[in-house]
């Protein structure tokens, strides 16, 4: 309405109408209109008034009524040949002075904390799941234990099992974490809230290895993102069957497919590159060399490349499970991130407490 408005004193109202599609009659509607003025309720003759409302009050809040229905405290009023008003305007009363509720003592969820999970780096976060591979008939399943390094995405540990159980997941994170030679407050691990997940072994295992557990909130499906799209990955690999003819054959399988992953593997959420690559430190030499490449084919032939020389698609610095909502410009303060390599570093030493510490290890086999 605004632009006829603007365009009427050139053209008229009848062009500025049919050049934006604008029906006259809605146009003089509009200018017509009268302010929207709130309607306050009056108050009815019979109202009760402000004193019986608060001798209302005092009765409900006694010491007999306090924990009692209005319907109730009518019912006994009556009773003792009393009235004050009918049980409807109590509760219109006990609402003006906020003090409707649910009385009754029902089960109340919780409210979880959604995960929030920062990795700049490997064998910083690691997420883990379970998935079922259907068997040769009917009915039957093989459970496949997975552990993903979310930053990497580098499978560090897998088994293949004939049933679910909490202490096969401790032995494939135990082993997982001393072939990475993980350190007491080094790692986090997030899972869902399996009984597996959740079991009381594998929280002491955790415990007494000094890392850090974390589980997705409840009926909450994309807290663990990482390990759901990697068993996709792989279920969508032209050789994964509909069934397994055996377990032997799952196993075999599951190697290629695991070797495959971590090493052929170029993931476009590391910018093109393996797992293997970025887990064992490899990623920067690759990304070096990819960028030679292309800079000679540019130089060679500039005219092939109309957007100008291409760019390579960056190694992510950072990765997270459930990033945070972004804060406005205007309410963001500094803050910085206190890590153990930093608390021991001098405070003026600015330069070196903005380095990001990566701690390379040897590769290690993948765990069957």
């Amino acid at each position: 309405m605004s632009e006829v408005e603007n365009h009427t004193p050139r053209i008229g109202t009848s062009a500025a109408c049919e050049a934006l599609g604008i029906p006259r009659a809605t146009l003089y509607r509009h200018r017509n209109a009268a302010p929207a003025v709130e309607k306050t309720r009056p108050v009815p003759a019979r109202a009760l008034s402000l004193e019986d409302k608060k001798q209302v009050l005092n009765v409900l809040h006694s010491e007999r009524f306090v924990d009692k229905a209005p319907g109730e405290v009518v019912a006994t009023l009556l009773d003792e040949e009393r009235y004050y008003c009918s049980e409807r305007t109590m509760y219109r009363i006990l609402k003006a002075n906020d003090e409707v509720r649910e009385r009754r003592n029902q089960l109340r969820h919780p409210e979880y904390k959604k995960p929030e999970l920062l990795a700049t780096g490997p064998n910083q976060v690691w997420s883990w799941d379970i998935t079922k591979l259907k068997g040769p008939v009917k009915w039957t399943y093989f459970y496949l234990y997975v552990i993903l390094d979310i930053f990497s995405r580098y499978v560090v540990g897998w088994l293949l099992a004939r049933r679910e159980s909490a202490a096969l997941a401790k032995r494939l994170i135990e082993d997982s974490c001393e072939k990475q030679g993980i350190v007491s407050g080094q790692l986090t691990i997030h899972a869902d809230r399996g009984t597996s997940m959740k079991s009381k072994c594998l929280a002491q295992l955790m415990a007494d290895l000094g890392i850090t557990k974390s589980h997705n909130r409840p009926y909450v499906s994309d807290d663990n993102p990482f390990s759901e799209a990697q068993f996709k990955t792989l279920k969508y690999r032209p050789e994964f069957p509909d069934r397994f003819g055996s377990f032997e054959d799952g196993l075999c399988l599951c190697r290629g497919l695991f070797r495959w992953y971590n090493v052929d593997h170029r993931h476009s959420g590391i910018g093109m590159l393996t797992p293997e690559m970025v887990h064992y430190g490899q990623a920067d030499a690759v990304l070096e060399n990819r960028r030679c490449v292309l800079e000679t084919a540019y130089k060679s032939h500039p005219e092939r490349f109309v957007n100008g020389q291409p760019i390579l698609r960056p190694l992510p610095e950072a990765v997270w499970i459930n990033p945070p909502a972004r804060i406005p410009e205007d309410k963001k303060c500094p803050v910085e991130i206190i890590t153990p390599e930093l608390e021991r570093m001098p405070t003026v030493d600015h330069a070196a407490r903005r380095e990001v510490l990566i701690h390379q290890v040897s590769a290690p086999e993948v765990l069957q």
